[in-house]
């Protein structure tokens, strides 16, 4: 009796660990609209940091774990979030629909350069970015980016380069957990690509599980201009926050 409750119990444990196991879960993603397939939709295993995209039939394989979170998206449609379960892995012929946003289209005004053609007075009427950047003999990076928030800037600048280990502790030290996905975020090419066509942080968002307001004060606080952090792409706002953090932790040591 007793040497029947070990086998049971060895199944068991067998079992279990088969459901932990990584497998590659295959579905479909389509338009809601029209039911037909959609390509070149990214998705991202939230939970793992990696991505793909699906082919012309709408399909795609990604690894994942039971009680993954894999996000879907594509330009024009609404992303999609949703969890992974045994019962989705094990059933498989999954399919998710993506739907179209509607978008108002509102009136705009540009507003031209008055150029005139004569060089010396078109320099001056073209606005610059005035950020610099200061260069710091020892640090492993190319320095920090002063903006031209206000006139404090530089001071601010150099505050944090005479206490870089206090200074960028209080920024990454709560968030040191979310932060290690960076040097995967960086080594996943489907997520790179995704990522230098976007501009709305809501990827870095959903990767990182920090929000659009801590993402800006990790930049201003490793002193990036209000320039570069507006104008940037998510792959460029990705790479600032690496340089910074891969200094903080050199620095800690």
């Amino acid at each position: 009796m007793k040497w029947i409750f070990s086998v049971i119990s060895f199944l068991v444990l067998i079992s279990l660990k088969g459901q932990d196991q990584i497998q590659v879960f295959s579905a479909v993603v389509e338009n809601e609209s029209t039911g037909f397939p959609m390509e070149s939709v990214h998705v991202l295993n939230l939970s793992q940091v990696v991505g793909t995209v699906t082919d012309r039939n709408g399909r795609f394989e990604i690894k994942v774990f039971p009680n993954d979170t894999l996000y879907f998206s594509y330009l024009g449609f609404k992303p999609l979030k949703i969890a992974v379960t045994n019962d989705l892995i094990k059933f498989g012929n999954a399919k998710f629909q993506l739907t179209e946003l509607a978008l108002a289209l509102e009136e705009i005004i540009l507003r031209p350069y008055q150029l005139t053609g004569i060089l010396d007075i078109d320099a001056k009427n073209i606005p610059i970015n005035t950020a610099k950047r200061y260069s710091v003999s020892g640090l492993p990076n190319i320095g920090y980016e002063a903006g031209n928030r206000n006139p404090n800037s530089i001071t601010k600048t150099f505050k944090a380069i005479l206490s870089p280990v206090d200074f960028l502790h209080n920024l990454f030290s709560q968030k040191e957990k979310q932060l290690r996905k960076l040097k995967k975020m960086r080594g996943d090419e489907e997520i790179k690509n995704l990522l230098s066509s976007k501009f709305n942080r809501e990827i870095l968002t959903q990767l990182l599980y920090i929000s659009k307001v801590e993402i800006y004060e990790i930049l201003r606080g490793c002193n990036f201009s209000d320039t570069f952090i507006k104008d940037s792409n998510d792959l460029q706002i990705l790479e600032a926050i690496s340089e910074c953090y891969d200094e903080y932790r050199v620095l800690k040591l």
